[in-house]
């Protein structure tokens, strides 16, 4: 079976725009215009933007390791030695076919003219190879040797005990050459690189709650339908680092937990799925805000066995769907792969101020498409009773039962909720519902079919 590891780069370079119809922060990954920034680790073609400088002995460590070499090299260069490679090998032993030949004294025969030593007892005079003339010929007897062709013109006799121990050994250097040089071609072939052109990661990276806790998410997904069988993630962030001794580490790494402890790093990519890194207090994105991540220079380097790529992010955004099921068959909309919504909800604090929140009551903003129905306090019921005296309301039952029943937002964050709470989770309608929380009331009513 074959592991495929690409490597790719997700760069969380930052770039805010706003829009002025909204008023928002979109945290993109560019550089600021007036912000000094270091280029890429890794670039987003997957190729590490690293030069060795000053190694010792660096030619004789690649030709140690001859295969990784040619593998590792472009095709242009391995076109280059494949065929000087064949090349050398049939003028090498052509030159030792034509040395035999003419140390016999096969060229000073004309082809045709027999001797004859009948008076010494002796058989007919044969040459070392038939019908060679010249440097030529041997040239010619080389490849067809070495390649097999076996035209049937030219052959070595039993004369010359040389030239049947030259073609023993071009035979096995043939087979020698022809394995090393097929392996090496398919081994090239079959690298992830042209692979990892029919598997996806969405162009954006993304931040937003999920289950009251912000986390990183990036999409991926296999365009075949041939399965990748166990498919492993793994990210690291590499930024700069000051000890506290005062050393300067200008790429350390940081290891940004996907699921491994629970095993959620192995996928099954049948359809595209989410990869999610919880924004945690094991987290190195723990006490980055929305606008810390503007001044912040760090890159996530994304590895996948299986699959490959990422690129940009976004804070407070979120994937559109791409699994939809239609006629009793679940169909993948790749339109969709890449576009993500905007949920202004999305808390624009770190993952830690956040969680010191959770211990201080209730907080203006939501999670998903999730809505509450629970009782109010009197206080919450005037407000309610305020607002729906601007309503028109049909009926006194109706009336009342707004009175006593008030609609708002669940706050996932809440980790002990004594009020009853009724969820009610809206699917077909999630991106509209997202991004109309910042405009719905405080309170509406339990017919307004939210």
């Amino acid at each position: 079976m074959q592991v495929y590891q690409p490597l790719h780069s997700l760069r969380l370079r930052p770039k805010f725009h706003t829009n002025v119809l909204f008023s928002r922060l979109v945290c993109e990954i560019f550089y600021p215009l007036t912000q000094v920034t270091n280029d890429r680790f890794v670039k987003k073609n997957g190729q590490c933007n690293v030069v060795f400088n000053n190694m010792e002995d660096k030619p004789q460590r690649y030709l140690a390791d001859i295969f990784t070499t040619c593998v590792d090299i472009r095709w242009r260069y391995l076109l280059l030695i494949f065929t000087t490679t064949f090349l050398l090998s049939w003028l090498v032993f052509g030159l030792i076919f034509w040395g035999v030949a003419l140390a016999h004294g096969d060229f000073n025969l004309k082809e045709g003219d027999p001797r004859s030593n009948v008076e010494d007892g002796k058989d007919e005079w044969r040459p070392c190879i038939l019908h060679i003339q010249g440097f030529i010929g041997a040239f010619l007897f080389s490849i067809e040797t070495q390649t097999t062709i076996g035209y049937g013109f030219r052959c070595v006799t039993e004369e010359c005990p040389v030239a049947v121990v030259t073609v023993v050994v071009q035979s096995i250097m043939g087979c020698i050459i022809d394995s090393f040089m097929i392996g090496t071609i398919m081994a090239k072939m079959v690298r992830p690189k042209k692979r990892a052109q029919t598997l996806l990661f969405s162009h954006h990276a993304v931040i937003a709650l999920r289950d009251g806790k912000l986390c990183l998410m990036w999409r991926l997904g296999n365009m075949r339908k041939s399965h990748i069988v166990e498919a492993h993630v793994r990210a690291q962030l590499i930024k700069s680092h000051v000890t506290a001794e005062g050393e300067y580490l200008p790429l350390e790494q940081t290891d940004i937990d996907v699921g491994y402890d629970d095993g959620l790093d192995r996928l099954f990519l049948v359809s595209p799925l989410v990869v999610v890194h919880e924004i945690n207090k094991n987290s190195p994105l723990y006490d980055l805000s929305c606008s810390d991540l503007l001044k912040e220079d760090f890159e996530i380097v994304v590895i996948l066995e299986g699959m490959v790529e990422a690129t940009e992010i976004l804070w407070g955004y979120r994937f559109e769907p791409v699994v939809f099921e239609k006629s009793n068959r679940y169909h993948v909309d790749y339109s969709r792969f890449h576009k993500s919504y905007e949920v202004p909800s999305t808390p624009r604090c770190s993952a830690r101020e956040l969680s010191q929140m959770k211990g201080h009551g209730r907080h203006a903003f939501c999670y998903e498409n999730e809505v509450a129905l629970c009782c109010g306090d009197d206080e919450d019921e005037e407000n309610m009773t305020e607002e729906l005296g601007s309503l028109n309301v049909v009926s006194d039952r109706e009336v009342k039962m707004r009175e006593d029943i008030h609609l708002s937002f669940k706050e996932t964050f809440v980790e002990e909720q004594t009020e009853q709470m009724l969820c009610v989770l809206d699917t077909e309608n999630q991106i509209s519902l997202d991004r109309l929380q910042p405009t719905l009331p405080l309170y509406i009513s339990r017919e307004s079919g939210v």
